[in-house]
């Protein structure tokens, strides 16, 4: 169970790296990285950062280059947070495929729901 204070910090991780990427890749052009959730360990030593990124075929590309630049990110997380925070946390990236795995069960559900919403017409 999280804490209210691990909750606080994950929610300031996520409103600032999600301003970070919003920067970054601007310059990229066409491509969508947002931070869907953030996960903070008890001793708020690492934050697991569950990104979303859009186009999906480009998204393992973007995330090894973003895990590449891990330190540049913690660094400019920590010129923001360094108010709040006393030690910026590891950040460990991953890819979110929440969405994916939602589109895909909508997909193989696709045909039934068509045939339910027949059903309900006829009668």
């Amino acid at each position: 169970m999280e804490g209210k204070r691990q909750a606080k910090i994950a929610r300031l991780l996520q409103k600032e790296l999600s301003e970070i990427f919003r920067r970054q890749t601007a310059a990229l052009g066409g491509v969508l990285v947002s931070v869907s959730a953030v996960r903070i360990t008890p001793d708020l030593s690492i934050a697991k950062v569950y990104l979303s990124i859009f186009p999906a075929d480009k998204s393992q590309g973007i995330l090894e280059n973003i895990k590449k630049q891990t330190k540049t990110v913690r660094y400019e997380l920590a010129q923001v947070v360094k108010q709040t925070l006393r030690k910026c946390p590891d950040l460990q990236f991953y890819l979110d495929d929440s969405l994916d795995y939602i589109e895909n069960i909508d997909r193989l559900l696709g045909p039934h729901k068509e045939d339910d919403e027949e059903k309900k017409e006829e009668e």
